[in-house]
């Protein structure tokens, strides 16, 4: 064990925080510092205490004043962006190729995006610190090596991924070998192709050198609607060694998760209402599948829960949220109800059509699950950083515990 820290050497003015004596002659120095740095998190101690425990350990600043760099692939308006600037990123690159994404996504953070990543070489993307992506969940197709290497051709990621988005992803990290990634996708990404889809991109991260976790997480706990989406977050080996020590944050709702009612408007136009002709076709669908024994329908939102799923073929009929109307049909969403549904701000100004909004919407990543995992990865980042003998590399910069 190394020295001990005689509690006659914290700075008077703080020494009434430390009510366990006895516990921390039994502990090292080392120890002793990480713990008032753990705690610090929960307990708030005074700001000399903290300062004292950094100046011990020399770590340099805390974690909340750690700027991060990032960079936004397959961004659509921007979900990821909210989400990680609101745990204090700063996006340094955007793609995007739909021109009404582009728009609003323009619109929104005051930059056009870069167009298809198909065109984008990896080495002209700025250095970062976290890459984002909600790429497209494509097949992947997969000869055997030897049969490649028989007619000469490359075997691995690039042969297996070839001809998917994803291959420019993969060849984006392996060119700027970012310290962590985050992935979004659909819930059925793990048993797309047989499982296979899922697989080739496992194998893929992990073959780059890289810690992979997954898991689907539930938007319900931070928006009321029922939303199920993989997320894959991976961390450099090199940067975090194997066990980088992080979790996702829990989707389990409490008590102060929204409802349904919390995103409606108190007055909308007619035009929000269903028509006669609709609204029988939708329930004539509904009955028809009823009598097959099966589920498919149209939903009706309770006020006092969460929703379905918002997708982006809402613009076609709402089905899959209507909104009860005394004395009248119901309606749908209006687009902005449909922002609140997914967690995007107030201050964000729709710029594009009914029908565009609605696609752009249901096609986004909730900017607040983001800002949950985001937090996630900021305290994995910030166990690295407090570590005597790891480094980390924060905005571009390595920066290396004395």
């Amino acid at each position: 064990m190394s020295a001990q820290l005689s509690i006659k050497r914290v700075p008077e003015s703080i020494s009434s925080w430390i009510e366990d004596e006895s516990y921390h002659r039994r502990v090292s120095k080392r120890e002793f510092l990480l713990k008032i740095l753990e705690d610090a998190r929960t307990r708030q101690p005074a700001p000399d205490l903290f300062d004292f425990a950094k100046k011990q350990l020399h770590v340099g600043p805390t974690p909340d004043q750690l700027p991060f760099r990032f960079i936004d692939l397959f961004a659509g308006i921007g979900g990821f962006r909210i989400g990680l600037e609101a745990v204090g990123g700063q996006c340094v690159f955007t793609s995007e190729w739909d021109k009404f994404s582009q728009k609003t996504y323009s619109e929104w953070f005051g930059e056009m995006p870069h167009g298809d990543i198909t065109k984008i070489r990896p080495e002209e993307i700025p250095d970062h610190d976290i890459l984002a992506a909600g790429f497209p969940c494509q097949p992947f197709s997969i000869a055997g090596v030897s049969k490649k290497n028989s007619l000469g051709r490359e075997h691995g990621f690039k042969d297996k991924t070839q001809g998917t988005l994803f291959f420019n992803v993969a060849s984006i990290i392996e060119t700027k070998r970012p310290p962590v990634i985050i992935l979004e996708n659909v819930k059925n990404l793990l048993s797309h192709d047989k499982k296979n889809t899922w697989r080739v991109i496992r194998e893929t991260l992990e073959e780059l050198d890289y810690t992979v976790f997954c898991q689907v997480i539930d938007a319900a706990k931070w928006v009321p609607q029922h939303r199920e989406r993989v997320f894959i977050v991976g961390f450099d080996k090199k940067v975090f060694g194997p066990n980088p020590g992080f979790s996702f944050p829990s989707d389990k709702k409490n008590t102060d998760s929204p409802v349904f009612a919390d995103i409606l408007d108190k007055s909308v136009p007619d035009k929000y209402t269903l028509t006669d002709h609709l609204w029988k076709y939708l329930q004539d669908y509904a009955n028809r599948h009823k009598a097959k024994g099966n589920g498919f329908g149209f939903g009706m939102a309770d006020p006092n829960g969460v929703s379905r799923t918002l997708s982006a073929r809402y613009y076609k009929d709402g089905s899959e949220v209507l909104i009860a109307q005394k004395g009248k049909n119901p309606r749908r969403l209006t687009p902005r109800e449909a922002a609140r549904l997914m967690g995007f701000p107030e201050d964000k100004q729709i710029v594009v059509s009914d029908t565009q909004a609605y696609k752009q919407f249901g096609n986004s990543v909730s900017p607040k699950v983001v800002e949950a995992l985001g937090s996630q990865i900021i305290e994995t980042f910030h166990q690295l950083f407090v570590s005597t003998s790891g480094a980390c590399l924060i905005k571009g910069k390595t920066y290396q515990a004395a």
